[in-house]
């Protein structure tokens, strides 16, 4: 079986667009091959291939391939009428959005796989949510909408496209994320292009056909998907032509106008999508709720008269005849609202997040004092929304107060602090540094800011080909040698070579002893501890070796700690041969 499930999407459109069944039927083929024991040698979960796909109730492998394969199934049920997919189609989806799914939208958690791990599994610094997979989910549910006429589809749509895939995309249009996490320690910082050159074009082709997926229309009905200033026009059967002039500032702002100008007056219904966040639900799942209840409902009105209306499937109808200058608004309220995760999501534990409209929100260092990490907002602290046309292109910023904590003198010290939050997918746009989506709501949360050290105050330097070398002084303790929050650095894909990190010191400084955590990531990836490692420093210009009774460790899980005779330096390096057939690197060196 093909890895990427997309030439059964490609199928259905030569049948749109040719009308030979030929291509349907293929299309079908390779779906009902997918997980058949008796044409192929199966390739498992990674591939979707573990079972036929009748027989599929959950979202596994590869979220980026399985999301298109689920694509083409929608597709191909709905063009052929075959109710058999609805069930497996129906459990696959409710086993994300109840299981698997990212506040922001994302899917994928997995990074070893670029896919779905277990349920609740949703870590935020190492969270991957490829930008690739949002795409393909955000089209598989424009699919299933289209299939079923559910506004719940559209809610997925809207959460994954202003949050996850905004941010995989730089605001200035040629800068990229791969992954998208939901916490960083600034070791994030978008490139123009990857290895694997998937997500910019895809990011661009999304993009262009986005106003395809506004609208909707079915016999004589109009559906409203996407709320953004634009004209759609339209033909219905029996009503001619219609032209939807929609005006709002959405999504800083609920408020929405469209004005209809019609060939005729004539009788349809449209159907206006009142998102789930104005109905007092994030997603229609287990795993996040709200803090407290919605009081504002939606408000409709035509030419002015607030009318009354009973959600169809998460939209609005009114039926009524039309004629041109007819005017609808919607007025969707927007408070700011606290979101809590289910408690087996354990790194949301004990945290809130924060939503206004359909737009996920984040502290980034730039705004809170170089941190984010650190902060506690309480449950009871006001937050305002502001609107900031000169700070990134024009956002609404939502700021209150919360508690800052740092090590001073070897205690904990606080500190009342303003907080300013910034919409999710505006990150990493002003430079490196913290950010988070998930914030403390008890100290217990918080990790206090750390004193600064010889080796956080150290210029960082080292061979050609480590990844983030500034993640080795960030201060950041990990739990275990394959603790991807912790901001670590590598040589991937460089593997069996010598390589060095070196630390220089504004002056000369007294040494004794150099630690060493090193990555491993056993399971995932190709990185182990090294085969060995040396320490210099520097004399003068040369490099010499430090004198040392003990042996230098390369044991997983803890710091590897050598003492020397001590010294006093402006350099010290360590030298580290990586293992052979295998590439390596450090979460966090030390030296005092």
């Amino acid at each position: 079986m093909p890895g990427h499930e997309e030439i059964e999407l490609g199928l259905v459109k030569l049948f749109r667009l040719t009308g030979k069944t030929d291509y349907l039927d293929l299309a079908r083929f390779f779906i009902e091959q997918r997980g058949n024991a008796a044409g192929h040698k199966l390739y498992g979960e990674y591939n979707q291939d573990h079972k036929p796909i009748l027989e599929q109730t959950e979202a596994v492998g590869h979220a980026v391939r399985a999301a298109y394969l689920y694509s083409g199934v929608t597709d191909v049920a709905a063009l052929t009428g075959d109710k058999r997919y609805r069930a497996p189609l129906d459990k696959i989806w409710e086993d994300i959005v109840s299981r698997k799914l990212y506040l922001t939208g994302g899917i994928g958690a997995a990074g070893g796989i670029e896919g779905f791990g277990p349920a609740y599994d949703l870590p935020n610094a190492t969270g991957y949510a490829e930008t690739c997979a949002t795409i393909a989910y955000a089209l598989w549910n424009y699919r299933m909408f289209r299939a079923y006429g559910d506004g719940k589809y559209m809610d997925m749509f809207e959460r994954a496209t202003l949050n996850a895939f905004l941010s995989g995309s730089g605001m200035s249009g040629d800068l990229f994320f791969y992954p998208n996490p939901l916490a960083s320690m600034g070791q994030h910082q978008r490139t123009p292009w990857f290895n694997c050159a998937c997500c910019p074009p895809n990011v661009a082709r999304f993009i262009a056909e986005m106003s395809g997926f506004a609208y909707g229309l079915e016999a004589d009905s109009i559906y409203v998907n996407l709320y953004a200033s634009g004209t759609a026009e339209v033909s219905l059967p029996a009503s001619g032509k219609i032209r939807l002039e929609q005006k709002t500032e959405y999504p800083w702002q609920g408020d929405v106008r469209l004005e209809v100008t019609s060939e005729k007056a004539a009788s349809w219904t449209l159907l206006l999508r009142i998102p789930g966040w104005a109905q007092g639900r994030p997603i229609p799942s287990e795993l996040y709720s709200y803090a407290g209840e919605t009081k504002e409902k939606p408000v409709l009105k035509v030419n002015g008269r607030a009318v009354a209306y009973a959600l169809r499937q998460g939209y609005a109808p009114i039926a009524r005849s039309w004629k041109t200058g007819d005017v609808v608004e919607l007025s969707l309220p927007m408070p700011i609202r606290r979101v809590l995760a289910n408690p087996a999501i354990k790194d949301d534990v004990g945290r809130t997040a924060i939503e206004r409209g359909p737009l996920v929100y984040c502290a980034e260092w730039k705004d809170n004092g170089g941190g984010s990490s650190n902060f506690v907002l309480e449950d009871k602290s006001a937050l305002t929304a502001e609107a900031q046309p000169s700070i990134l292109g024009g956002i609404t910023m939502i700021a209150g107060k919360a508690t800052a904590y740092r090590q001073e003198g070897g205690a904990i010290v606080s500190e009342p602090r303003p907080l300013v939050l910034i919409p999710y997918f505006a990150w990493a746009h002003r430079g490196k540094g913290d950010m988070a989506v998930w914030l403390a709501r008890d100290k217990a949360k918080a990790r206090p800011t750390p004193e600064p050290t010889i080796a956080s105050k150290a210029k960082v330097s080292a061979s050609p080909g480590l990844r983030q070398p500034d993640g080795v002084h960030n201060l950041f303790d990990p739990a275990s040698s394959n603790d991807q929050s912790a901001g670590w650095s590598d040589w991937w894909p460089k593997k069996g070579t010598t390589e060095w990190i070196e630390y220089d010191f504004e002056s000369p400084v007294p040494l004794s002893e150099t630690s060493v955590y090193w990555f491993d990531d056993t399971g995932e990836g190709e990185c182990r501890v090294p085969a060995s490692w040396r320490a210099f420093y520097k004399d003068g210009e040369k490099w010499v070796p430090v004198e040392t009774a003990g042996s230098f460790g390369v044991e997983k899980d803890k710091y590897n700690t050598a003492a020397f005779k001590p010294i006093k330096t402006s350099g010290l390096r360590i030298e580290i041969k990586l293992r052979e057939k295998f590439s390596g690197g450090v979460i966090e060196w030390k030296v005092k």
